[in-house]
């Protein structure tokens, strides 16, 4: 679901064929394969994340796609360096772990050639709901945005793009917003999306009291929403995806 929706915001900020792409927190890779294929064998991607283990995992997944045009370096923002400027700065699902976003924004656009795209794409999960109401789902989805936020997320960052943006000192963003919705017969993708995330945060929500594995059971949970969903004719929402991008500009 995230491929498509990044690729999309990519295209329209302007990432194509020939560039030089910094990958901001590369995580597994999945991003910098991305603008691989979309920078092509005559551009380069690299990518950089502070998890050792992330960046090992990138380069297998690289190597066993045959794609010499991207590598990457194990580090933060603040301490790398080089040789010359990207023709872009992209970033997925990192502003949001940051306690100061704008401070980062300007640490990767002095990497940045003048005029070229910094973009971010972000969640928000405001967006989660139901209609008519599907009491678990809502719950689920409530525990989520507690774990983040108890664990030093945000989980707003989507919608608070363009104040980053602006406090950094780049022009007011282009903002495009997507989100996944479903009838109820439809609606096991957004199911199995939120049991995902619910999985990953399950540790934060019992260290934090917010639910226990017992109240999750991550096991049964697609199941058990869904009945409840087709019971109600729910119609689902899933958390915002957002995308800003603008210019960097350095100071003269």
């Amino acid at each position: 679901m995230k491929d498509p929706i990044t690729r999309r915001f990519l295209l329209e900020a302007g990432v194509g064929s020939g560039m030089r792409v910094l990958d901001v927190g590369s995580g597994a890779g999945d991003v910098a394969m991305l603008l691989a294929e979309l920078v092509g064998e005559s551009g380069q991607v690299i990518g950089f994340d502070r998890s050792a283990v992330g960046i090992e995992t990138a380069r297998a997944k690289v190597a066993e796609r045959g794609m010499p045009n991207v590598s990457f370096v194990v580090g933060g923002a603040a301490d790398l360096s080089f040789d010359e400027p990207f023709d872009a700065v992209v970033g997925r699902y990192v502003l949001q772990f940051q306690a100061d976003p704008a401070a980062v924004i300007v640490e990767l656009a002095a990497h940045a050639k003048p005029g070229a795209p910094i973009l971010f794409h972000e969640l928000d999960w405001s967006g989660t709901r139901s209609e008519p109401p599907a009491p678990t789902y809502d719950r689920v989805c409530g525990w989520c945005i507690a774990a983040l936020e108890r664990s030093g997320a945000s989980a707003h960052m989507g919608l608070a793009l363009a104040a980053a943006f602006t406090a950094a000192g780049l022009p007011e963003p282009t903002l495009r917003l997507e989100a996944l919705i479903a009838a109820p017969e439809h609606a096991r993708r957004n199911l199995d999306l939120i049991a995902n995330i619910a999985r990953t945060l399950g540790p934060a929500m019992a260290e934090h009291g917010i639910a226990q594995p017992a109240e999750l059971d991550a096991d049964t949970l697609v199941d058990r929403i869904h009945r409840e969903v087709l019971t109600n004719g729910s119609v689902l929402t899933a958390h915002l995806e957002i995308g800003a991008w603008a210019p960097a500009r350095h100071p003269a």
